[in-house]
Order: C-alpha cells, then structure tokens, then sequence
C-alpha cells in the first residue's frame, strides 16, 4: 500500500507544473474556503434533505422507515468509500496507525460524521434506540472529531468506520424484510447467516487485529486509543446479543425440524401398518 500524505502534500501533487510557493498557496486557500466545520455542516444539511426526500417519497411509511433508508445509503457509501481507501489509496490501517490525514480520508469523516450527527439527533428525538446504541453513536462522532482536529488517525478511524458499516445493509435489509412480512423465509435466513459471519469475522476477528496494531504503535494519541477500545468494547456487547439470538433461532430452526421429522415417521409407519 502507498503511504498517505497530507492535505497540502495531495494538493500540491495535483497542480503539476506550478511552483511550490504557490501550491502551498493553494491548499491555505483550499482549506479556508473549505474548513472542517463548513464541510461537516453540507454533510449534516445533505443527510436531512435526503431523509426529507424519503419522507415525501413514501409518505404512507412511518419516519422510521425513511430513516432506515438513511443508515443504508450510508452504510452502502462509507462501506466502498472506506474500503477504497483501506485497500486501494492507502495507507494501510495495520501499518500506518496515527499516520496524517489524506483529502479523501478528510472527505469520509466528514460525510460519516454529518450522517452520525443526523441519526443521533433522531434516535434522541424519537427515542427508538437504547443507551448502547446511542453511546456507539456519541463515541464515533467524538473519534472522527478528534481525528480531524488532530490531522492524524483517519487511517485506523476509517478503519473503524468500514469494520462498523459492512453489516449494516444486511441490518437493515433484515428490518426491511420484517415490515414486508418476508422475514420468516429463506432470504431472511441469508440475510442473517452472513450477518453474523460478517460480524464476527471483521468486527470481532479483524477488530482485534486492528486494536493489538494501534496499541502497539507509539503514534497514536492515548484518547485516540481510548476510543478504539472503547468501540471495540461496544462491539463484544453486540456480539453477546448477537450469540444469543443465533442460539435461540438455531434452536428454533431444530426443534421445528425434529417436529417436521417425527410427523413424517409417524405418517410414513401409519402407512405402513395400513397395508398390512
């Protein structure tokens, strides 16, 4: 993977051809123009006119519905976007923890804090989640925060961001599927199945893998691995939800087959006996 630069060092590299004086120049320009709070509040104004949309669009829909449509939009965007930025422009999250912050990386946070601005706000106002969640919410708003304050730890925030989102689509589609009536059927057991292998295998499993690589490296700051530990702490909470719904469906799922099963022996003896 390419090691990521700065603000100033991926804008100067843009304008080929010009002196250095003025590149420089430029990127002061760039950034006063553009500040982090300017960008975050565009963020924030574009998530609540993109709800606003699906209120108007399915107006027979409950708010929640709309909303769900949010946090999948979301969830679909900061998934590729984080990952395009983990795996293809770098850096490597594993290697380069505490590493300064690049434009795209810059550009994430702020659409992903703006969103998580957004649905904090609403899970207050309508009360639909309880404090696990809205505690979950609270800590990512205050690590993107702190990484962009810092210029620094983007690399491992965005990290976070991608291991937090790549489950949720299959979240959602899973309350979706419950308000259709659809979720009692095959697609519904897909759904959950790779919901709970993706969850343990990258939250969980890569998770740890990423916390062990930024408590191990001198650069990141103390409150910046606070708050990886913190996330990661959220996540084993979820996980103990998680394993306990996985056991009482499995069980579900067996003892409905052992009835089906002794139906079929009790039909196919009775059968039997008939014809003697």
């Amino acid at each position: 993977m390419a090691a990521g630069g700065t603000n100033d060092t991926v804008i100067t590299a843009a304008f080929k051809g010009c002196g250095s004086s003025q590149c420089a120049r430029t990127g002061v320009i760039h950034r006063m123009l553009f500040p982090l709070p300017l960008r975050v509040a565009c963020s924030l104004l574009a998530w609540l006119a993109l709800y606003a949309w699906f209120c108007h669009r399915y107006k027979r829909r409950n708010y929640e519905w709309s909303c769900r449509l949010v946090t999948l939009t979301h969830g679909i965007l900061a998934t590729c976007l984080s990952a395009y930025i983990g795996f293809i422009d770098g850096p490597w999250p594993m290697s380069h923890p505490g590493s300064p912050n690049t434009t795209l990386q810059v550009h994430v946070l702020c659409l992903s804090l703006g969103y998580f601005l957004f649905d904090l706000c609403w899970c207050v106002y309508f009360q639909t989640e309880g404090a696990l969640m809205l505690a979950h919410h609270l800590v990512s708003i205050l690590g993107i925060t702190a990484s962009l304050a810092l210029g620094e730890s983007a690399t491992e925030v965005n990290a976070v961001i991608f291991g937090s989102e790549i489950t949720n689509p299959l979240l959602q589609a899973r309350w979706f599927l419950k308000e259709m009536g659809c979720y009692h059927s095959l697609t519904g057991d897909v759904v959950d199945f790779f919901f709970v292998v993706l969850f343990t295998g990258v939250r969980i499993g890569v998770g740890a893998w990423l916390m062990y690589c930024e408590l191990a490296s001198p650069k990141p700051r103390w409150y910046i691995k606070l708050g990886g530990v913190i996330m990661y702490a959220v996540s084993w909470v979820f996980m103990v939800s998680i394993c306990r719904f996985a056991r009482r469906k499995s069980m579900k799922k067996y003892h409905a087959w052992r009835s089906r099963r002794s139906d079929e022996i009790y039909l196919k003896t009775n059968g039997h006996l008939k014809n003697h």
